[in-house]
């Protein structure tokens, strides 16, 4: 199925993959490539609305926005790195993918999954300061500290992907070619080698405790102090206002480390790949598609803001 040379003692490298997808019918095939191609459209619009409104309205150019400008970035380029390639797959066309693009797809995917964790983290962060130490914010969170920490998050999530991705060129792949996934995966990469797989598996899983533990626990200590202040005070109203500011963020936060923490923080190989793709499924389009709803039907500034642009 693949186009092979030779490699090292171990076996051969493969040059080329074929991406089995969601195996089923025509008619399966295209009820789904319907489905993912409205997701993926809407995706991009909901992600490219939320951008061009932060930007054309002045009241929003606060941090909490900026940081939310570039996560809705973010979305748009991780559903791109693997859902044309997906939507080709269930058209019956271009299933196979070479050994350099696979790599390529794999490293985005995850560099862009990395950063979101990254962002996410900061963001909690954000809100912690703007609700726990309100008198403080604007001159602890300036545009200054903003970028850097934006910039950290994208630096942090594409350099630490570094480290699988070379680990996986030295892997040796005696066949099958077959790579039972929508789009090239860790987890894929590791079933097909013929040759021991002990540093790439404990690199991954390492990799995962530092970035979606780590930014896990930053995340929930903020809100655990965020939720404290919030019981501090004394009017139910004044308690709604200040949920409102971080309740979108919490929504995006639970269904984002729902769906990955099954997907990356297990010691083996070892696990289900058709459960993989199904959850993977809810985090590659699902939760950046629902991102751009939650952050406007939950949140009042920006609901604001479209009823201002709209008149």
């Amino acid at each position: 199925m693949g186009n092979t040379n030779e490699g090292s003692q171990n076996g051969t490298k493969v040059m080329e993959f074929i991406l089995l997808g969601f195996p089923g019918s025509q008619y399966l095939q295209m009820s789904i490539f319907m489905l993912f191609l409205i997701m993926y459209v809407m995706s991009l619009l909901g992600n490219m609305s939320i951008i061009i409104l932060v930007i054309a309205n002045r009241r929003l150019h606060t941090p909490m926005y900026f940081f939310l400008c570039n996560l809705s970035f973010l979305e748009i380029w991780y559903t791109t790195a693997s859902i044309p390639k997906t939507l080709a797959i269930f058209l019956g066309r271009g299933r196979s993918i070479s050994f350099t693009g696979c790599i390529l797809q794999m490293y985005f995917v995850f560099a862009f999954g990395c950063t979101e964790y990254f962002l996410l983290s900061v963001m909690a962060y954000d809100r912690y300061l703007a609700i726990c130490d309100p008198l403080h914010y604007s001159t602890i969170m300036d545009n200054q500290l903003s970028r850097k920490l934006a910039v950290g998050s994208w630096l942090c999530g594409f350099l630490i992907i570094f480290i699988p991705a070379f680990l996986i060129t030295r892997l040796s792949f005696c066949g099958p070619s077959v790579i039972n996934h929508f789009y090239c995966n860790i987890d894929s990469w590791i079933v097909l080698s013929c040759t021991n797989t002990y540093d790439i598996e404990m690199a991954a899983f390492v990799i995962s405790i530092i970035v979606i533990l780590g930014s896990c626990l930053i995340t929930f200590l903020s809100y655990i102090c965020i939720i404290t202040t919030i019981l501090r005070i004394p009017s139910v109203q004044g308690q709604q206002k200040a949920f409102s500011t971080c309740s979108s963020h919490l929504a995006v936060v639970l269904i984002w480390y729902g769906s990955t923490i099954f997907l990356f923080v297990k010691p083996s190989k070892r696990t289900s790949l058709e459960m993989t793709k199904i959850v993977n499924i809810l985090n590659t389009i699902v939760t950046p598609l629902l991102n751009p709803f939650i952050y406007t039907l939950r949140n009042k500034e920006v609901k604001d803001a479209i009823r201002s642009s709209l008149h």
